[in-house]
């Protein structure tokens, strides 16, 4: 069994990855020919080709594709194993870095950044948005908050609610006040924000059956709301998210009607196996629970307009 070369791993992984080799050439750091010569020299190792050649295409064959999930999983291995080591030497015990959703973050988590200061102001918490479900330990976070079902391969996930979280309708104040005790029917006559699935959802639970055409849908939940808040439109929204709004009375709920929407998907905080009992992670997991408890116990002691 041949010997492989191991510092032409990392390249064959990001090529695997890009299918380019001038991309990933940049991803790395390296020339073009760097990385070309890298993959033959893995090759040539190994006694035969791992790509098939498409233009400016490298698609993995069969021999690639078998390698590709071997060193995927020793990356990972290696990875665990670094941060177990710096987590037990006490080298991040200043700085805890976390991938959140562009929403999570804008509506619920910065809000509350002066709380996490004020309980733990000898740990920097560093905070990068994204949609996108980055690879948390090649890109050095320690932990994410991402929507889903908890499955994600490798990772410990923490659901960040027992219960589903309630789907309702909001409004600017002075729409609010013009449609003040309109039944359900008339939210139809009005510009309606977000995906028309969960405004029929809504709609049905108020017993009413019609086909519903939004004036715009959003990809991002922030923006949906913050759309609201500028009279825009009705908007049918987490009612995590508008929380703050409808504390504040940027927002204003419409309807004691409430739906719980099977395609929104829950949160959830994850994070390395190895990272369990690492006490900045476990402080920022009790942090984030007990504002939830807090959100919750406000939004359930607030009364729904009628």
């Amino acid at each position: 069994m041949p010997r492989l070369p191991l510092n032409t791993l990392p390249v064959f992984r990001a090529v695997a990855e890009k299918q380019n080799l001038r991309a990933a050439a940049d991803a790395l750091h390296l020339t073009h020919s760097a990385v070309s010569q890298q993959i033959r020299l893995l090759e040539s190792r190994l006694g035969h080709p791992l790509f098939d050649r498409r233009g400016r295409r490298v698609v993995l064959n069969r021999a690639g594709a078998a390698l590709l999930s071997s060193v995927q999983r020793a990356f990972a291995v290696l990875d665990e194993g670094v941060l177990t080591a710096a987590a037990a030497a006490g080298a991040l015990e200043q700085r805890l870095r976390i991938s959140v959703l562009p929403s999570f973050a804008q509506r619920w988590l910065l809000p509350r950044m002066t709380g996490w200061r004020q309980r733990h102001p000898e740990l920097a918490l560093e905070i990068e948005t994204s949609q996108q479900v980055v690879d948390l330990q090649r890109e050095g976070f320690h932990a994410a908050v991402r929507q889903g079902l908890g499955d994600w391969p490798g990772l410990v996930a923490e659901r960040l609610f027992n219960e589903s979280m309630s789907m309702i309708v909001v409004a600017s104040p002075a729409m609010a006040g013009r449609l003040a005790d309109a039944p359900p029917a008339t939210f139809l006559e009005e510009p309606l924000l977000g995906e028309a699935g969960l405004w029929q959802a809504w709609f049905g639970a108020a017993g009413i059956t019609r086909e519903v055409t939004p004036v715009a849908v959003f990809n991002d939940a922030a923006l949906l709301l913050s759309a609201a808040e500028q009279g825009l439109g009705l908007a049918v929204a987490r009612e995590l998210l508008a929380a703050d709004a409808l504390r504040d009375g940027r927002l204003v709920r419409l309807s004691p009607i409430s739906i719980e929407y099977e395609g929104a998907r829950g949160y959830h905080l994850v994070y390395p196996p190895a990272l369990r009992d690492w006490a900045p992670l476990a402080a920022l997991r009790n942090w984030i629970r007990d504002e939830l408890e807090q959100s919750q116990r406000a939004l359930h002691e607030r009364p729904a307009a009628a």
